[in-house]
């Protein structure tokens, strides 16, 4: 019985942290579809393949260093803070994005594939150099 009572007594933690986790995925994805002029999901729906490119990208970008957040933090208010800090830094990159290529508020509801694919592959890059610059 001890060693039950052992492999659960993370459980109320690993909870905390998945539910925190999908509350600020489902908190990034909001704040990030608001800031974009044109409207991802449905561009999705109707098949545009750089709309949904570019919204792949910027999730998994924010995924990957909230995962090393919740991997390294000590608590949850740490693991919150670092979250935060990728949310940021995850909408800084279509800021970023927008000034390099001031046309891409209209080429990826156009459906310009080159430019969803360089704004989700940017994404993903910031996302993994993030997550490492997380090593403390």
């Amino acid at each position: 019985m001890d060693i039950f009572l052992q492999l659960v007594s993370g459980f109320p933690a690993f909870i905390l942290h998945l539910g925190a986790s999908f509350v600020l995925l489902a908190l990034f994805l909001a704040i990030y579809v608001r800031i974009t002029p044109y409207q991802e999901f449905n561009l999705i729906r109707e098949g545009n393949i750089a709309a949904s490119i570019s919204l792949t990208g910027a999730m998994i970008g924010f995924v990957i260093p909230l995962s090393k957040a919740v991997a390294q933090s000590a608590n949850i208010y740490d693991m919150l803070t670092w979250a935060g800090i990728a949310l940021v830094v995850q909408l800084l990159v279509y800021v970023v994005v927008r000034l390099i290529i001031p046309g891409i508020s209209k080429d990826i509801p156009d459906g310009k594939v080159a430019q969803g694919t360089f704004l989700g592959a940017l994404s993903l890059a910031t996302g993994l150099l993030n997550s490492a610059c997380m090593t403390y």
